[in-house]
């Protein structure tokens, strides 16, 4: 880091800071990363969080995947957090119309969970975690 102290939430945690990259860097990125993914290890998930800065519903979504992949995916899975107002490009690019978003790029097939991800049943069966009951 150069020094730059992160932001904190309204909640008075500290964030970390989003390195700004531009949209087609940022973009370039991703593919690399998820190129990568799929030549590692089977069974590992690629999540990606969409955020909207620091605000209460972002911080909360953040929370909430964390502890899912946490309880259910220990040491399996990469989660980026995404702020789309560093990279509103990259949100463009991925057509993201609303955050929190959350989107699991690999295993195949991607999804994509939308709102504050409150219902932990619904994003377990969407990551294929849980059987339908």
């Amino acid at each position: 880091m150069t020094g730059e102290k992160p932001k904190r939430a309204q909640s008075g945690r500290r964030t970390p800071k989003v390195p700004r990259l531009s949209g087609g860097a940022a973009t370039r990125s991703m593919q690399r990363r998820v190129r990568q993914a799929r030549d590692g290890s089977a069974g590992r998930y690629l999540l990606r969080l969409y955020v909207t800065g620091t605000s209460p519903a972002s911080v909360r979504a953040i929370e909430r995947v964390q502890t899912i992949c946490e309880e259910h995916l220990r040491g399996r899975y990469d989660l980026e957090v995404i702020d789309i107002y560093q990279l509103p490009a990259l949100a463009k690019d991925q057509q993201i119309v609303a955050t929190p978003t959350l989107v699991k790029v690999l295993p195949e097939p991607l999804r994509r969970f939308i709102g504050d991800l409150s219902r932990a049943e619904k994003v377990l069966f969407g990551l294929d975690l849980q059987a339908r009951r």
